[in-house]
């Protein structure tokens, strides 16, 4: 997964598996991109419109420690990994900046149980 820093916002571009029929009419993008937004400390996809975006949100709680708060994927696009996609993209950012965490949503916590990678679970805090 490569990242480009522009200024103060990243973006990330990473490939879901191919979306079921239904979702391929609603858009025609076959990979999203996840922008990090820092200085509002949340990670986004856009699926379809900016109204309809997707939010993982987290706080610094220390020096080099976050919560990962909350995840939002509006009802249209549920069920397709865009939660995955922020959840990885939040646990790179985690790796990348050699912070740890406490996992306040219930989504990120199965999605670490899901992917018990040990870069990830190292990262979390009890």
């Amino acid at each position: 997964m490569s990242f480009k820093v522009f200024s103060r916002l990243t973006v990330g571009t990473l490939r879901l598996r191919p979306p079921p029929a239904a979702f391929r009419a609603s858009t025609s993008v076959c990979s999203l991109a996840v922008k990090h937004d820092r200085p509002n400390r949340r990670f986004t996809v856009s699926p379809g419109s900016e109204a309809d975006c997707a939010v993982l949100l987290y706080r610094f709680t220390g020096d080099k420690e976050v919560d990962l708060m909350s995840t939002y994927v509006p009802e249209t696009f549920r069920g397709h990994g865009v939660a995955a996609l922020l959840s990885q993209a939040a646990m790179d950012f985690l790796i990348e900046e050699d912070l740890k965490a406490h996992v306040s949503c219930w989504y990120i916590k199965k999605y670490i149980e899901d992917n018990p990678l040990q870069r990830y679970t190292q990262r979390v805090i009890d």
